[in-house]
């Protein structure tokens, strides 16, 4: 049997081109004991990939140049060598960036049971989800009527998070970019705010304007402009949840931090980043709060969705143009 997988051919500087990615193919060898072979259905593009293609070991091991690249995926097992992973099995794991995956059957997880479509254990139910709930309950220490502001708010973390935070009962006020996005946030009872065309100073007084009692909670997706005006609207005893800093991952120089750093100092704030699978051993706690509500039609959320493996890299790189609404997926 033949898969077909992407690699890259060098590492990037700025915003990867698309020439940078390959498509290959190749025979795959025959199942070793305890292996298995799955047909991806639904494949997961996420912004820390670019981090893996800089050749630089942060918390996570770089992407190899001319090696398959790897992604969340979930597909259907065809072939086995492990009686826990019988054919037709629905399975999530790490081989994405391929349409044939062959894995150790260790390297699996078996799809949860709840009446959801299943690409929704890549984004709601899935990392992102996850991501959204780690960073607002465990880092944050989010409370009762908390005023939480969240940036990158309806991409496939910030969709989520405040749609949880709005659950709480304070005011929840989220970043964005397009019309249609600050559209969705207000159809979902949040306080939209435009980062387009705004310096630090400018933003900071829209957020002032949205939330004039100042944020207990921010949660961070994105850096830049948004956390300097973030850092200028906290309130006493804020906690400041570092979930990613998409603004940055293209950069090619160092570029200087907030001039208002001192404002964590004088509000007394507390900023954590975290990396979501240190936690991965809350998921069943997630997913018995979270669950119920995606089923149930509770909780919302959106996808943004390009038809086959060529287009792989295509919807990877529109990430960083803010052209995708809540997850970002490929569907085989």
């Amino acid at each position: 049997m033949q898969t077909r997988f992407f690699t890259i051919n060098d590492h990037p500087q700025g915003t990867p081109a698309r020439e940078l990615f390959d498509l290959h193919e190749q025979a795959l060898p025959d199942l070793a004991e305890g292996e298995v072979r799955i047909r991806n259905r639904w494949l997961s593009v996420d912004p820390y990939m670019r981090g893996r293609m800089s050749g630089v070991t942060t918390y996570i091991e770089p992407f190899e140049l001319n090696a398959p690249l790897e992604g969340a995926a979930i597909g259907e097992v065809i072939e086995s060598r492990d009686a826990n992973f019988p054919v037709g099995t629905k399975v999530r794991h790490m081989g994405g960036w391929r349409d044939i995956a062959q894995l150790p059957a260790a390297e699996l997880e078996t799809l949860p049971t709840f009446e959801v479509p299943e690409q929704a254990y890549l984004g709601v139910l899935g990392m992102p989800g996850m991501t959204a709930w780690t960073g607002l309950n465990l880092i944050a220490e989010m409370q009762e009527d908390n005023n939480v502001l969240v940036s990158g708010a309806a991409g496939a973390v910030g969709s989520l998070a405040v749609q949880l935070a709005k659950a709480k009962g304070g005011t929840v006020v989220g970043i964005a970019g397009s019309q249609e996005k600050l559209d969705w946030l207000e159809a979902h009872g949040v306080k939209a705010v435009s980062y387009q065309g705004k310096d630090a100073a400018q933003l900071t007084e829209a957020l002032n304007a949205a939330c004039p009692e100042g944020f207990d909670v921010y949660y961070e997706n994105v850096g830049g402009t948004c956390l300097e005006a973030a850092l200028n609207t906290l309130r006493v005893g804020a906690r400041i949840a570092v979930c990613g800093m998409i603004a940055r991952y293209n950069d090619d120089t160092p570029s200087a931090g907030p001039g208002n750093l001192a404002m964590i100092l004088i509000r007394r704030a507390r900023m954590q980043g975290f990396i979501v699978f240190d936690h991965w051993d809350h998921y069943p706690q997630f997913l018995e709060e979270v669950g119920p509500q995606v089923e149930n039609g509770r909780i919302d959320y959106e996808e943004t969705i390009e038809e086959g493996l060529e287009r792989t890299p295509d919807a990877f790189l529109k990430l960083f143009e803010g052209a995708n609404r809540g997850k970002m997926l490929v569907r085989l």
